[in-house]
């Protein structure tokens, strides 16, 4: 398994985006043929090899198609929450732009500000452009936005399937649960999705295409088969880092507003000895979903399409297992703000990884930049292409995530600046500090270091959308009331 270190160290074949002629690989990058594939993964956070954000990951299928590609190791989700990343994403549009700070219904993404209301969603730009764009699982939010791909292939409904009882978290609201279940691969949603991609691979497109596949998985429950839960022996797991005292030096805010009651706590899980059996049962999810992403390799490989196909992997946030004594995403900490994000060019087959911070906006330009059509004026992200040509060029960008109206959090290359509706602020240097457990913002040494960051906060926050809706914790869901009180006052 080829994991971060040994891409950093080289044992992988590193080579510096230099070792090609600028012109020829630019050339090469931007080419008005370029099919692109896209993976969509639910839930995944740093936990592959690629990015070595748990030392017993299995994922061979993410670490071969990172050797040969782009792996962006400081990637980071517009929202922490499925609803608002995914729009953010399709889009080209920040949360504080359109106001979807909660979930979205995906018909409805378009009708959330004015601002919105003139998006083109990142399949439709393509469509527009003469190209087949064809997809399949969960997209959006639910599924996927009406008229935003030619081809649909669906999606089955909730996150199952599930077993008739719950086996270890049976509280009403959410739909976490661990343990083995069901007994084979072909009964998985994500199995289904893999397979309608391989037949669309087999077929004969006549134009360039764009092809989606969204998969479930590790999004909860916790359920595969018991043979991904066999990879990761429960008594040899190795357990996230966590302090009890984590949260003493954070503001109320950062409480209030990462608060999920139907979730477990650490402190739960380590007084019901559930807290391996939980990592076990994401690590299972991440191994089979990377199974699933494997056969979707395998029919690219074996199809005509091989040398001409640019393909981009996200997760659509980060995941807590633990740390902060969450075991949920809906927070701005990096382990909930940080995914996977790996783009692999047509016809470059060398790896390199990249430690400047980019956002999951930045996806929608580059595919574009890669596919040589024309900008979307619209885009608020930037183009990652002349990174990928030039990883040691001057990068001023910051990667911004958003929850909840003036709630922002900025990743540099170093530093993690958050800073709250209420004017409340977090500070943490990763340098020595990747946990994020000593709080600096009040640590007059940072000073310089704190106004820097808070320059690139965003300049405009968009009220909250009243189709935009979060409903999870008591403090958005106030705010998602309020912004439909609004609605119906002015109707």
């Amino acid at each position: 398994m080829i994991n971060r270190r040994q891409f950093l160290s080289g044992a992988a074949g590193l080579v510096a985006a230099s070792t090609f002629p600028n012109t020829a690989w630019l050339k090469t990058i931007q080419n008005s043929n370029t099919n692109v594939l896209m993976f969509a993964i639910d839930d995944l956070n740093d936990w592959i090899g690629p990015l070595g954000g748990h030392p017993q990951a299995k994922t061979p299928n993410l670490d071969r198609l990172a050797a040969k590609a782009t792996v962006f190791s400081n990637a980071h989700a517009s929202a922490p929450l499925c609803g608002p990343s995914r729009a953010s994403l399709m889009t080209g549009l920040a949360p504080s732009t359109t106001g979807i700070y909660g979930h979205v219904e995906d018909d409805d993404i378009k009708s959330a500000n004015d601002t919105a209301s003139s998006a083109i969603f990142l399949s439709e730009y393509f469509g527009k452009h003469g190209y087949y764009t064809a997809g399949v699982g969960k997209l959006f939010h639910k599924k996927v936005a009406t008229g935003s791909f030619e081809n649909y292939g669906g999606r089955v409904n909730g996150f199952g399937p599930y077993p008739e009882k719950t086996m270890k978290w049976h509280k009403q609201g959410t739909s976490t649960d661990w343990g083995a279940f069901p007994d084979s691969d072909e009964q998985m949603p994500d199995y289904e999705y893999a397979q309608w991609l391989v037949e669309q691979l087999q077929m004969n497109h006549e134009r360039p295409f764009f092809m989606a596949g969204g998969f479930i998985r590790p999004h909860v429950p916790w359920h595969v088969p018991q043979k991904w839960f066999d990879l990761y022996p429960v008594e040899d797991i190795e357990l996230p880092p966590y302090l009890p005292t984590d949260l003493d030096d954070v503001p109320e805010l950062a409480k209030l507003i990462s608060d999920y009651p139907q979730m477990p706590t650490t402190e739960w899980a380590i007084e019901n000895d559930e807290w391996r059996y939980i990592v076990q049962g994401y690590l299972a999810c991440v191994s089979f979903v990377d199974s699933c992403i494997g056969r979707v390799l395998d029919a690219l490989e074996q199809s005509p399409y091989a040398d001409n196909t640019a393909i981009v992997l996200w997760g659509d946030h980060g995941y807590q297992l633990g740390e902060k004594s969450k075991f949920s995403k809906m927070a701005l900490w990096e382990r909930a703000t940080r995914t996977p994000l790996i783009i692999k060019v047509p016809n470059i087959n060398k790896p390199q990884v990249i430690d400047k911070p980019v956002s999951l906006l930045d996806i929608y330009p580059t595919l574009l930049s890669i596919s040589g059509l024309p900008k979307n004026s619209h885009n608020e992200g930037n183009d990652l292409t002349p990174l990928i040509l030039d990883p040691d060029r001057d990068w001023p960008y910051v990667a911004t995530t958003t929850f909840g109206p003036n709630n922002h959090s900025v990743k540099s290359e170093r530093y993690r600046y958050t800073q709250y509706a209420d004017g409340s602020e977090e500070l943490y240097d990763h340098s020595v500090d990747s946990n994020e457990w000593v709080n600096l913002a009040g640590d007059p040494n940072y000073t310089a270091i704190k106004n820097e960051l808070i320059d690139k906060l965003p300049k405009y926050n968009a009220n909250w959308s009243p189709v935009s809706f979060y409903t999870g914790n008591p403090y958005f869901k106030n705010l998602t009331l309020e912004a439909r009180q609004e609605l119906l006052e002015q109707r």
